[in-house]
């Protein structure tokens, strides 16, 4: 809201330009809007500085990212955990993490669920993982009628891998997934799981339609986490997850397009805001993590088209001083990013944009088809026995209705079989 405010201001300071030129020029002729010429007073609106989600064809060499999850392991409604979302040309789509709350702006998106099957995880942080069970579920019983596909690093011993966390995924949720699959598509509630080696130096995880995702060694807390660049018609994304400063990522990088790093919070703003102890503050910001000044080193080193902030809480009071800290080490072009944040990378561009998204997304269907589910029975006699028949009578003749009007056939009528 902050940002979109801030547009409609800027459209505003514009009209009030062009008036103070030329008071008529609204009423009798051409008019110039913060996005363009406006030639008549009915025509569609120049959009150029915001993004509508659903009405823009990406090129065939263009890449479109967007930042659904920017912010920290704690909850807050203004800014999701970690997760962004890779969208190209060729109509691939690659989400990097969904951390906790993220699947919320992902459906804002109104993106067919179909489509948002392939997840990078660079580690096992809830932050980084924390709504995979909202897009598993949510994203089945919206239109996905095929397996999540995972790609996520090994682990220093086989239960501190991706592979374990998915298995025993799958199990926390047996209820939900053995239930679901008695009425939905089975295959939808399945996972198809890539682990690979954490430890491997740029290897390649992914090559597919011309897409190459390749990861390396990222240093968080312990053994496991990972970065990724993904590459693709001679352009390159970097997503570095949550590391420190590292020489693979000083190496691999490079000659990237578009590079987005964690910038952690400073020390001080740690112990005010969130309430960590001093000592504590300062390794998590600076040891485990990468803290502004480090982060514009970085940017300095590998020298990106275009740099990327995230993984802090992006208040006034702590992004400007934030800011401050990174240009005192990078002075290249930079974002500080925050929720719904966009930018669609070409070899001769990088415009960056904001989202406007509707709070009331519901799923887009695509034409794939859902398969019967396994008909199981998971209800008991006795808690069958329980229905009220009363209010079951109510709605029959609504019911009955609609069998006509949709052309159910007597066995397909679930009144028939009970």
């Amino acid at each position: 809201m902050r940002t979109f405010k801030g547009l409609l201001t800027a459209a505003a300071i514009a009209v009030a330009a062009v008036l103070a030129i030329n008071p008529q020029s609204a009423l009798i002729g051409d008019a110039e809007a913060a996005g363009g010429l406006i030639h008549s007073r009915n025509q569609i609106a120049p959009n150029r500085y915001v993004y509508y989600p659903g009405t823009e064809v990406l090129a065939g060499d263009e890449m479109r990212v967007v930042a659904c999850g920017t912010g920290m392991p704690n909850s807050r409604r203004s800014q999701a955990a970690s997760c962004f979302l890779i969208e190209l040309g060729n109509g691939d789509k690659f989400l990097f993490d969904i951390g906790t709350g993220s699947s919320a702006n992902l459906a804002a998106l109104m993106i067919p669920n179909a489509w948002l099957d392939k997840i990078f995880l660079t580690h096992l942080h809830t932050d980084h993982i924390g709504d995979l069970d909202a897009l598993w579920a949510g994203g089945w019983t919206a239109g996905r009628f095929h397996e999540l596909e995972i790609w996520g690093p090994s682990g220093s011993t086989p239960e501190m891998g991706t592979k374990y966390a998915m298995e025993h995924f799958l199990k926390t949720f047996t209820w939900d997934k053995e239930t679901r699959q008695a009425k939905l598509a089975p295959r939808g509630g399945e996972m198809i799981v890539h682990e690979f080696d954490y430890s491997v130096p740029n290897q390649v995880v992914y090559d597919k339609n011309g897409v190459v995702i390749r990861s390396w060694p990222a240093m968080d807390i312990a053994d496991g986490p990972v970065s990724y660049s993904l590459e693709w018609k001679g352009m390159k994304v970097v997503f570095g997850g949550d590391t420190g400063p590292n020489k693979w990522f000083i190496e691999h990088a490079t000659n990237a397009d578009l590079v987005i790093h964690e910038a952690f919070m400073l020390p001080e703003q740690m112990v005010k805001n969130y309430n960590l102890p001093p000592v504590a503050a300062m390794m998590v910001c600076c040891q485990l993590h990468t803290g502004p000044h480090a982060f514009g080193k970085i940017m300095s080193a590998v020298e990106p088209r275009h740099a990327v902030a995230y993984h802090f809480f992006n208040d006034p009071n702590i992004r400007y001083e934030m800011y401050e800290g990174i240009r005192q080490t990078y002075q290249g072009p930079l974002s500080m990013a925050e929720d719904l944040m966009v930018w669609n990378v070409t070899k001769d561009a990088i415009t960056e944009r904001m989202a406007v998204t509707t709070d009331d997304a519901w799923g887009v269907p695509t034409l794939a088809k859902p398969a019967p589910g396994t008909g199981k029975k998971w209800m008991s006699k006795e808690i069958a026995e329980g229905r009220w028949q009363p209010a079951y009578d109510a709605q029959d003749a609504v019911l009955d209705q609609y069998v006509e009007d949709f052309g159910i056939k007597p066995e397909q009528d679930w009144r028939n079989k009970q």
